[in-house]
């Protein structure tokens, strides 16, 4: 049997409502700044809990253009999670700051009991990253933040509808950046970001920073960014976002079953599942001994697993000059040795479910052997 990692072409295959919906925007010329993407806009900020969501390029240019609204210049020191993905740091260096990096816990989740000790003079924003699904502990990161007056951008691209005690990912913060890059919980047919806020002040400003800094086509009040929403997306995104809550439940029912079953076997260990938190398994991970030995079975059986990922951000080539070495982050370094990731979509079939636990099964059986 062969099990895919990616399920776009189950999602898209049959939807002969969105195409109709496509034929009739793309009639209307309304490409740029459309009402389409207004109206996405509106409802994305209903369904997250917040005043105000504004569309633009990615998720990427979400982290890029909040930091740049709350002000954060060159040579300033944002903190994040040593784990992340490349998009968050490159948000950060993009505009010139400095990342300073803190270890995960095993929820792959910053871990906040860090966090104090790496605030100096110079650190001007603090970047959670709600990876996989969690939720990075907000409470206490809160009280840090209002501590040392240190605003909160929340990349929350991999959480959406995550929360803890049901306040979702990107409300915590002054901004929450979410991704709607075609791999994502929600997603379009291409890049695609939104960013959440409840300052006004901010979101008046994020738009203008998004547009060039236009006020009208001939008023430039600030330079800014080509960084818009592409409208034609944003009927991809009204047309999937009614089921953003059905896609969310389903995830975690798989993640319910994949924990159920890979909990018998003593070889795997299973991340914490706070009961605070909801997490929406963005990607399913677990720890594995004989982590590489069990990946290479998986792919020689059919099965897509994959490896999020197998060289942490501090220690790659493109942030070399940071000074940072290998066991700077432990846990991190120890995560990058047993963590694999299997699908857990919401077009996963019990099935294909079933495969994979007994696949990973028969790996230990034949290496006790």
């Amino acid at each position: 049997m062969k099990v895919r990692y990616s399920y776009l072409k189950q999602q898209f295959s049959n939807c002969p409502d969105l195409w109709s919906k496509l034929k009739k925007f793309v009639s209307t010329g309304d490409f740029t700044l459309g009402k389409e993407l207004g109206f996405f806009e509106r409802k994305f900020a209903q369904l997250i809990g917040t005043k105000y969501a504004i569309g633009v390029n990615s998720g990427t240019d979400a982290l890029k253009i909040s930091l740049k609204a709350i002000g954060v210049k060159s040579g300033d020191e944002v903190i994040t999670a040593a784990n992340t993905f490349v998009a968050t740091v490159g948000a950060i260096t993009e505009i010139g700051a400095i990342p300073k990096f803190v270890d995960c816990d095993d929820t792959f989740c910053m871990n906040v009991e860090h966090l104090e000790k790496k605030i100096t003079k110079k650190t001007k924003a603090i970047v959670p990253v709600h990876f996989t699904g969690y939720m990075t502990n907000m409470p206490k990161l809160m009280k840090l933040s209002k501590k040392y007056k240190i605003p909160v951008i929340e990349d929350a691209c991999q959480s959406i509808l995550g929360s803890i005690n049901n306040k979702n990912a990107g409300t915590w913060g002054l901004t929450g950046a979410f991704s709607l890059h075609p791999l994502k919980n929600i997603n379009v047919w291409s890049d695609g970001g939104i960013i959440t806020t409840n300052n006004k002040k901010l979101y008046e400003k994020i738009k203008l920073l998004r547009n060039h800094g236009l006020i009208d086509r001939d008023t430039v009040k600030i330079n800014g960014y080509n960084s818009r929403l592409d409208t034609f997306q944003a009927v991809v995104g009204n047309w999937l976002l009614p089921k953003a809550k059905q896609i969310a439940n389903r995830r975690i029912k798989n993640a319910k079953y994949f924990d159920n079953e890979f909990s018998k076997i003593k070889q795997i260990n299973i991340p914490p599942r706070p009961k605070n938190m909801k997490v929406v398994f963005h990607l399913y991970i677990i720890f594995a001994e004989n982590r590489d030995e069990l990946y290479k079975y998986c792919l020689k059986k059919g099965i897509e697993a994959k490896i999020h990922y197998p060289k942490p951000m501090y220690l790659q080539e493109s942030v070399k000059y940071l000074g940072y070495k290998k066991n700077d982050f432990p846990i991190t370094d120890g995560h990058c040795k047993k963590i694999i990731s299997f699908p857990c979509d919401q077009h996963l079939t019990k099935k294909q479910q079933n495969y994979i636990i007994s696949t990973v099964k028969k790996f230990y059986i034949g290496t006790k052997n």
